[in-house]
């Protein structure tokens, strides 16, 4: 599934969207992408001279990708209400393909717990565990 269908689910849009596609999704589990390429508005910042993509930014692009699950059975604005265990493991660079694993954990009082991975070419780059809750329109 490509950037359409990710942008009739999700509120983000550029620079800001994240997600460039879906592989799999299932009521408790998606696969998602986001090509990193060297024309993103980031790298002229973060860093010109050896461009790294940002930290922050895969955990970001993990809550986006955990946003389409929840959007699935909810319609509102997807909040991203805390980040626990975060970890990175290896750069990610121009020209990586960035795959978002997230499975749902749990859900308790309106949020959503879920558990985010961030692989370029199968090797894990980032992982977190996130909450997440859904703002209804």
């Amino acid at each position: 599934m490509n950037i359409d269908y990710v942008k009739s689910i999700l509120p983000h849009r550029y620079p800001f969207l994240l997600v460039d596609g879906v592989i799999e999704e299932s009521e408790d589990r998606i696969v998602a992408f986001k090509n990193i390429s060297i024309s993103d508005p980031v790298f002229q910042g973060h860093f010109p001279e050896y461009p790294i993509y940002p930290g922050v930014l895969i955990v970001e692009g993990l809550a986006q990708t955990a946003g389409i699950l929840l959007l699935k059975s909810v319609e509102g604005i997807p909040l991203f209400l805390g980040i626990d265990e975060a970890r990175f493991k290896k750069e990610v660079r121009p020209g990586d393909r960035l795959i978002y694993e997230v499975r749902k954990l749990g859900e308790k009082l309106g949020t959503v717990q879920v558990e985010g991975v961030a692989k370029v070419d199968d090797k894990i780059v980032a992982k977190a565990r996130l909450l997440l809750g859904v703002k209804k329109k």
